[in-house]
């Protein structure tokens, strides 16, 4: 690198600090950063070669936690300060209390966290330990979680960081806005998983935003996937007992549904169901073919692409982004499972070096 490049390289500093101008704070904000953002967008050509399309992945497994929650925490977490917040809740699958408990932390909060009872992937409870949040298992469902972390909140001296926070919603938009930038326009289609239907609304918004600044000439149009035994917007009806391997998205009444409703009618949007065996084939079609590891909620974005495109609903040559919400190591069992349901095991071999290259199908080059 030559020196005229080392100075004009710098370190990424935050959401907030990135896009101060567009976020709601002012010089009294204290900024609870852990370098959130500047996610990589990825080439897929593997997808683009199924699809006939130009894919890009939006990898926010990237982020300080390994999910696109920290945009949102940064700001939620951030805003919760300012206001003199000593304790935070959120009700969770996984990824929003590995992320409220690491910015709380970092911030010197309490953090407290209420997830479903049996339904929560180790890894995500990992983190949320590790950060020390005070972690409560509910006996019932996301929704029972999130109805009891809002009445707290509303009753006691605990402050929501949930999406139904708008601040949450206000951070996660940033992702749009990265975006644009590395395309220098929007997408033709964007297509992420809906659980919540946070990101949804976020991505939406931020691509409003940028086309009114002028920043892009158009909307993507919004595709949005739920696992079909999660799939209350596409059923439009709540779903009581929501059953689905992604746990991320197994959310039977979406907390920005409304929301969601009105972005997917202005950019002439999407919602589809994806069954978990659509789900894990993609799960596997993206870690083989594009080198990237995702939790299971997350591969719904390249089934849903896969889907669409199938069905003739994504024209050649269009550019479309997927995001991909966590890492893989969240929830990495389902690496370990082939499709028909057994277990990966590696091979045992001999400390031989014959016997290795004969497993191995190689033939030993001539001297």
């Amino acid at each position: 690198m030559s020196a005229e490049e080392k100075s004009t390289s710098r370190q990424w500093r935050g959401v907030i600090r990135e896009y101060a101008d567009r976020l709601d704070v002012t010089d009294a904000t204290p900024i609870v950063t852990l370098g959130e953002g500047g996610t990589p967008l990825i080439p897929a050509p593997a997808l683009s070669a199924r699809t006939g399309a130009k894919v890009y992945v939006k990898y926010e497994g990237m982020n300080p936690t390994a999910s696109f929650k920290d945009r949102g925490m940064t700001m939620a977490i951030s805003k919760a300060a300012e206001h003199g917040a000593k304790a935070v809740i959120c009700a969770s699958t996984g990824n929003t209390s590995a992320s409220a408990a690491a910015y709380a932390a970092y911030a010197g909060l309490t953090s407290v966290v209420l997830v479903p009872d049996g339904n929560i992937a180790m890894g995500k409870l990992s983190q949320a330990v590790a950060h020390n949040a005070e972690i409560l298992q509910v006996k019932g469902n996301f929704d029972d979680c999130l109805d009891i972390a809002r009445d707290l909140a509303d009753n006691y001296p605990v402050h929501l960081v949930n999406s139904v926070n708008p601040d949450r919603i206000a951070g996660q938009k940033t992702a749009a806005f990265e975006v644009v930038e590395a395309l220098g326009d929007a997408p033709d289609f964007h297509i992420v998983p809906v659980g919540n239907a946070g990101n949804y609304t976020a991505y939406f918004r931020g691509y409003s935003e940028d086309l009114a600044v002028g920043n892009s000439t158009k909307l993507p149009r919004m595709f949005g996937f739920q696992a079909a035994g999660s799939a209350p917007i596409v059923r439009g009806e709540v779903v009581r007992n929501p059953d689905t391997i992604a746990s991320a998205i197994r959310i039977g009444n979406p907390a920005s549904w409304a929301l969601a409703l009105d972005a997917h009618k202005t950019s002439d949007g999407y919602f589809g169901a994806i069954s978990d065996t659509l789900i894990l084939e993609a799960h596997r079609l993206l870690s083989t073919e594009v080198g990237i590891f995702v939790e299971p909620a997350s591969a719904i974005s390249v089934a849903g692409l896969l889907e669409r495109s199938a069905a003739g609903a994504i024209p050649a040559g269009a550019t479309v982004v997927l995001t991909v919400t966590g890492h893989g190591l969240k929830d990495p069992q389902w690496a370990l499972r082939r499709a028909d349901g057994s277990t990966v095991a590696p091979t045992v071999v001999p400390v031989d070096t014959a016997e290795i290259a004969a497993v191995l199908g190689l033939q030993k080059v001539p001297a």
